[in-house]
C-alpha cells in the first residue's frame, strides 16, 4: 500500500496524487506541492489515504508544505502579473501577423514558467514569437495550441440550459460524445439545437444516456406485434421512452382502434434493439460536432492518479503540440525556451 493525497489545481480540474510528505492535511487546505512542471499550489480533495500500489505512477512528487498566508499572496500577485503578460502577449501576436487566438496566460508558482493557451485553424511557427516573450518576461515560455471544448472549460459561459457550462463547473474530463446518442434520446438533430458553447456535441447528452438506453430496452420496436392484458392484440404505431408508453393499433375488423398502454400492460416478445443508424445526410449536416476522442482514452483519466508529466501534459486536458527551442527536440505544435 502507498500513502498518498489528492490534490487539484483548478478548479473543475483533474485530481492528482501526491506523497504527503507526513503532513496533516484535510479536505480544502491548500499544499505546495512539487510537480513536474515546477512548485505548484494545489487545493486538497482527498486527503491522506493509503491506496493499492497499483494505482500509483512511481516516483510521487512529494507535498512541500501548507500554504502560508504569504503564498496565498504569492499566488494573487501572480494573478495580476498574469493579465498583463496576457496583454503584452495579444500586442506581440499582433506584431509577428499571426493567425492565432490568445485564451489564457499563467505563471507557475515559482515565477519559473509562463504559460500561453491559444487556439489556431492550424499549425504555427511562433518561434520568433517565443524570443520576444523570452526577452521581456526573462523567464521559460511555453505556448499550448488546445482545441475549442479546452478554450471553453477556461473561459466558462453560461449554457442553452441557463446554468454554468459544465465543464467549467465540475467536469473533470471531457468524456466522448456521439451523435448516435443525440439519435437514441430522439433529440432534433439541428446542430444548434445539440451542440454547446465550444461548437461540438454538448457534454450532458453522456449524462442522460445510460437512462435513454435502460428505458428504450423495456419497449417494443414501432412495428412489433403487442399482446396487452386486456385480451387485445395490436401493432405499435408510437412509443413515449420517458413515460414509457406504447401506442398500439388495434384492428378489430372493419375498423381500427388507437390506444395507449403502460408498457408494463404488455406482452411481446423481446428483441435486441437495433443499432441507431445516422445517414449520409445527416452526418454531412452534422459535420465538425463530434470530437475525435477514443473511449480508451476517456477510460483511463476517470479515475484519480498521479501522471509523470502532470500539467506539462494535462493541464486544461490541452492536446496541444510541442517544440522545443533550444535543443531543437520537436514534438508537435508546444514551444518551450
Amino acid at each position: 500500500m502507498t500513502r498518498v493525497v489528492g490534490i487539484r489545481f483548478q478548479k473543475a480540474g483533474k485530481i492528482y496524487y501526491f506523497d504527503p510528505s507526513g503532513f496533516d492535511l484535510e479536505t480544502g487546505m491548500h499544499a505546495i506541492v512539487e510537480t513536474a512542471r515546477g512548485v505548484e499550489m494545489g487545493t486538497v480533495l482527498i486527503p491522506p489515504k493509503d491506496v493499492e500500489d497499483d494505482q500509483v505512477i512511481q516516483p510521487l512528487k512529494p507535498v512541500l508544505r501548507i500554504a502560508t498566508d504569504e503564498d496565498e499572496k504569492t499566488v494573487e500577485k501572480n494573478k495580476e502579473k498574469e493579465k498583463e503578460a496576457f496583454e503584452i502577449c495579444k500586442e506581440k501576436i499582433q506584431k509577428h501577423g499571426l493567425e492565432m487566438k490568445l485564451v489564457n496566460a499563467e505563471y507557475t508558482f515559482d515565477n519559473n514558467k509562463l504559460l500561453f493557451y491559444f487556439t489556431a485553424d492550424g499549425r504555427i511557427d511562433f518561434r520568433e514569437l517565443v524570443k520576444d516573450l523570452a526577452a521581456v518576461f526573462r523567464t521559460r515560455i511555453e505556448l499550448r495550441q488546445i482545441g475549442v471544448r479546452d478554450e471553453t472549460k477556461i473561459l466558462g459561459g453560461i449554457g442553452i440550459c441557463g446554468r454554468p457550462l459544465c465543464c467549467k463547473t465540475y467536469l473533470a474530463d471531457f468524456v466522448p460524445v456521439s451523435i448516435k446518442m443525440a439519435k437514441e434520446q430522439n433529440l432534433s438533430l439541428n446542430p444548434t439545437k445539440i451542440s454547446g458553447v465550444c461548437g461540438r456535441l454538448m457534454c450532458c447528452l453522456k449524462n442522460e444516456q445510460d437512462t435513454y438506453e435502460y428505458l428504450n430496452s423495456r419497449l417494443p420496436n414501432i412495428g412489433d406485434v403487442v399482446f396487452a392484458k386486456d385480451g387485445a392484440k395490436g401493432e405499435v404505431q408510437s412509443v413515449s421512452v420517458l413515460r414509457q408508453l406504447v401506442k398500439v393499433v388495434i384492428d378489430n375488423g372493419d375498423e381500427k382502434e388507437l390506444r395507449e398502454y403502460k408498457v408494463d400492460e404488455l406482452n411481446f416478445r423481446p428483441k435486441k434493439r437495433k443499432d441507431v443508424k445516422i445517414t449520409e445526410e445527416e452526418l454531412k449536416e452534422l459535420e465538425g460536432l463530434e470530437d475525435e476522442v477514443t473511449d480508451e482514452a476517456a477510460s483511463e483519466s476517470q479515475k484519480p492518479t498521479y501522471n509523470k508529466e502532470h500539467y506539462n501534459k494535462d493541464h486544461h486536458d490541452g492536446k496541444g503540440k510541442r517544440y522545443f527551442g533550444k535543443n531543437k527536440r520537436r514534438n508537435n505544435n508546444t514551444s518551450e525556451k
